[in-house]
């Protein structure tokens, strides 16, 4: 786990019991999350990779090779409307059974919050070259021409063409680039609510993505059109960035 800490809004509570007088102190604690994944319901592990046995919503039988990805800042909004936002970031990589979970910063009072929400990719500001010497090591940088910084996406496979052959698919998620004008980037980073939770002393929390949602939901992809070259392609990366709301689902917390 990558830890930077942007603004943490929390302080030692101290609460007065009446009856007892006595003083209970609520400590900052970290959170862990885990990331889990799943192809329609069915989980996946990189076990899986390599084979054609998944099926899109285009009715087209691929492979997976490689699938990771970046999550970033997390935030919390205590029931009292004060928020935390934690500048963690972390690359989850199911390819090599790496970074799929990771605990926070410390710096989250115990207690009620009415939402907790993280970042698929890095918003535009943070995602600068050179900002994270680990992904350079990774390899996750995006080209200059291309705008600069790092991939949110790498989900790369096979699928069986219109050719009846295997082909090559490079479902690369990065800011929608103009090539023409790279300085005018679209921020297609996007954050996920998970809802109200209850933060204790070691509080998990565990979320799925579902896979197959890259392909269908709510553009029906067709790999035949959108394989590979696509980190340029403007539109097909705004494209990527409506179908990847419904990919990610709360599983669990647990305490």
């Amino acid at each position: 786990m990558k830890k930077k800490i942007l603004a943490i809004i929390c302080f030692s509570i101290v609460i007065t019991s009446c009856s007892e007088d006595k003083d209970i102190i609520l400590n900052p604690v970290a959170i862990t999350l885990n990331f889990n994944h799943s192809w329609n319901g069915t989980e996946i592990t990189n076990a899986d990779f390599g084979q054609l046995k998944f099926t899109n919503e285009n009715d087209q039988i691929l492979s997976i090779e490689r699938l990771r990805y970046v999550v970033s800042e997390v935030s919390l909004t205590h029931e009292s409307g004060e928020v935390t936002i934690l500048d963690d970031y972390n690359l989850v990589d199911l390819t090599n059974n790496e970074g799929m979970s990771f605990r926070t910063s410390e710096g989250i009072l115990p207690g009620e919050y009415n939402a907790v929400t993280f970042r698929f990719g890095l918003k535009r500001a943070d995602n600068t070259d050179g900002a994270y010497p680990d992904l350079n090591t990774a390899n996750f940088n995006v080209p200059a021409p291309l705008g600069g910084g790092y991939h949110f996406m790498q989900f790369d496979g096979k699928y069986i063409n219109t050719a009846s052959v295997e082909a090559p698919f490079n479902y690369h998620v990065i800011s929608a680039i103009d090539p023409t004008n790279v300085n005018d980037a679209v921020d297609t980073s996007f954050t996920l609510n998970l809802g109200a939770v209850t933060i204790g002393s070691n509080t998990n929390i565990t979320i799925q993505m579902d896979v197959s949602e890259w392909f269908k939901n709510p553009n029906t992809w067709d790999l035949n059109e959108y394989d590979t070259n696509l980190m340029g392609n403007y539109d097909v990366q705004l494209l990527m960035n409506q179908n990847g709301s419904s990919v990610f689902d709360l599983v669990s917390i647990t305490q």
